[in-house]
């Protein structure tokens, strides 16, 4: 399944955690084709291994709208914007559209350090929107520290992520040690890969708990990494349709 991030596999249908811990999902967008919802951070994609793991925006979005079927991912960590079939022809019509990278989708993350923005060059393929940087390196699964992830120059797969600096908006939280806000386009969709790339420039993003350490790790009481826009063509209509949830950080 195309996906930008993987949870575990879905576990059966058991009796869900009390209704009074969670509320309806936030729908952006609703027809009798799909969703658009908002996954808040600490929140499964969809349902885990485990009693303690049923509750996720999938299995919650399903208790609303029962054909509700899951097209791509984020990590728990993460919060924004995912998109849900609500058929088999409409799944079907949108893991095409991921897989074939004819879904638009940014990123807003905070990341330890100073990062300068990437000087222009008009052979990396980003002449057409100056100040945009790529990383390019292969990532594999780190066996032996699952689920983490590393690059791995020789069984990695191929994994590109644009980024670019962003000014901070005002009203912005203050956070203790230098960093820098980022705009990240994923060309790629490998599992926690825009968190493993950052990392691997030296750059972790702030509160990850498992890329970040030491005050890059304490500077926030959450993973810094918001699915900030979504765009793609309806899969029916061909209508072009376009999210944008901005980040609470």
């Amino acid at each position: 399944m195309p996906a930008t991030d993987f949870d575990d596999p879905l576990a059966p249908d058991d009796a869900p955690p009390s209704s009074s811990a969670w509320s309806k999902p936030r729908a952006l967008y609703e027809d009798k084709h799909l969703l658009v919802l908002f996954k808040p951070h600490e929140l499964l994609s969809v349902p885990g291994r485990g009693e303690h793991k049923r509750d996720s925006l999938a299995w919650r979005a399903q208790q609303y709208w029962r054909n509700a079927l899951i097209v791509h991912r984020l990590d728990m960590s993460t919060s924004g914007l995912l998109v849900m079939a609500r058929s088999p022809q409409v799944h079907r019509l949108l893991s095409i559209a991921f897989a074939q990278r004819q879904v638009h989708k940014r990123y807003t993350a905070v990341v330890a350090g100073q990062l300068a923005a990437p000087p222009s060059n008009p052979g990396d393929g980003n002449a057409a929107e100056p100040g945009w940087g790529l990383i390019d390196k292969p990532l594999a699964l780190d066996w032996e520290r699952r689920p983490l992830h590393i690059v791995d120059e020789v069984q990695g797969k191929p994994s590109q992520t644009r980024w670019r600096v962003l000014p901070a908006p005002p009203g912005a939280p203050h956070y203790p040690i230098a960093h820098t806000r980022l705009d990240l386009e994923p060309i790629t969709g490998r599992t926690h890969q825009l968190r493993v790339h950052l990392q691997s420039i030296g750059h972790p993003i702030l509160g990850d708990p498992l890329y970040a350490q030491g005050a890059a790790l304490g500077a926030a009481p959450r993973l810094l990494l918001h699915a900030r826009e979504l765009g793609f063509e309806h899969p029916i209509s061909g209508k072009p349709m376009f999210f944008e949830s901005p980040a609470e950080f």
